[in-house]
């Protein structure tokens, strides 16, 4: 910067200032100069640091480059932590930030291949992307649409929302990608004419308990296994499961209080009828998950499989004692062979009850389902 000097030119020798009256003149008026502002800052820094205009601009020049390049390495270096650039659907865009309860956070914030394994630090760096997109302040003048604040609110609330441990864990318990799994949990009908066919159960079974251990209190949480597995670790997988403890919760699903209402008993009121459903929500949950645990017993491979060995062990175990007599031998096969069938038919018929049962339960837990979403969209709409 030039020096006042270099800028003004010399007054010419002739010049002399023009004649005015007094009356012309203003008063003199003292004023107090506050030393604040972007201005005084500068000259405090240019005195502290012994600096000329010149040095002081261009030391303001390499601090603003310095700061843009470590922005662009954070966006597009080692440190984004695998958090990518989603692709933003139109219907992304145009997300009315008043009906955030509606909107799938982890999809504003570009996670949607992460959801609830993503990590607090993958959260800020995917903040950090869409904020720096996104910004109003970025966006004035170059979009002629009235919706860019309002996605930016969008992102804000998100970020809130999943940086928060408990009010995540709640958008978790009702994560909208959750809940289109559950609709395609398999059926019994699925393995109709099937029930021997090993691949097939592991295959649709597998990614059913994959998603529904991350709601365990408890672990580390036992998978389905494989074919091969043992007596102990069958029994020990359904005893697990049978008693399953879940942290999920349905608060994020409560109806708000009336804005503007004061009323003690208006906010008693919802807060009942929030408590209640909840307390529904999370019987029909558990239930859900019993039938799909009793599905998966009633078609698992693995139990015909010990119960076959089981019964040659223990024909192996008979002939064994009484292979030096004749008689005695044929008159314990006869009887074997007696039990045999009859253990066959009270198999058949044990499996035959617990094929309906399993099919009354899938159904009833499929018309629960169907019945809480028509309850949460009509309760949306009533909001």
């Amino acid at each position: 910067m030039a020096s006042p000097q270099e800028v003004l030119p010399s007054l010419p020798e002739n010049w002399t200032p023009p004649s005015t009256s007094a009356k012309s003149i203003s008063p003199l008026v003292q004023r107090k100069l506050i030393p604040a502002g972007a201005a005084y800052l500068a000259h405090v820094r240019r005195s502290i640091n012994k600096l000329s205009f010149d040095e002081y601009d261009k030391h303001v020049e390499e601090e603003r480059q310095r700061h843009e390049a470590l922005n662009a390495d954070s966006l597009n270096g080692e440190d984004d932590l695998g958090v990518g650039d989603e692709e933003e659907s139109a219907e992304l865009l145009l997300l009315d930030a008043k009906e955030w309860k509606k909107q799938d956070h982890y999809q504003v914030l570009g996670l949607s291949h992460l959801r609830y394994n993503a990590t607090p630090a993958q959260i800020k760096v995917a903040h950090r992307k869409k904020v720096l997109k996104h910004h109003p302040d970025k966006k004035a003048g170059a979009s002629h649409t009235t919706n860019d604040d309002q996605f930016f609110k969008c992102i804000q609330k998100a970020f809130e929302v999943l940086t928060n441990p408990e009010r995540r864990r709640q958008f978790d318990s009702v994560d909208p990608h959750f809940m289109i799994f559950e609709d395609e949990v398999p059926t019994a009908a699925d393995f109709k004419g099937k029930e021997k066919d090993t691949q097939l159960f592991f295959k649709e079974f597998t990614p059913v308990f994959e998603n529904e251990a991350r709601f365990s209190k408890k672990t580390p949480v036992p998978m389905l296994g494989t074919y091969e597995d043992s007596k102990e670790k069958v029994e020990a997988f359904y005893d697990f499961w049978y008693n399953f403890d879940s942290w999920r919760s349905f608060e994020y699903l409560d109806k708000e209080v009336n804005e503007g209402s004061d009323s003690r008993d208006d906010k008693r009121y919802t807060e009942k009828k929030n408590k209640s459903e909840r307390a529904r929500r999370k019987k029909e949950d558990t239930a859900r998950l019993r039938g799909i645990v009793d599905l998966t017993l009633g078609l698992d491979p693995r139990i015909r499989r010990i119960k076959q060995e089981e019964k040659e062990a223990r024909e192996a175990k008979k002939k064994s004692k009484g292979g030096n007599d004749p008689a005695t031998a044929k008159a314990k096969a006869e009887e074997e062979k007696r039990k045999a069938e009859e253990q066959a038919k009270i198999k058949e018929e044990e499996e035959k009850v617990a094929r309906a049962e399993a099919k009354k339960a899938k159904a009833a837990a499929a018309n629960a389902a169907k019945k809480a979403r028509r309850q949460q969209r009509a309760d949306g709409d009533a909001a």
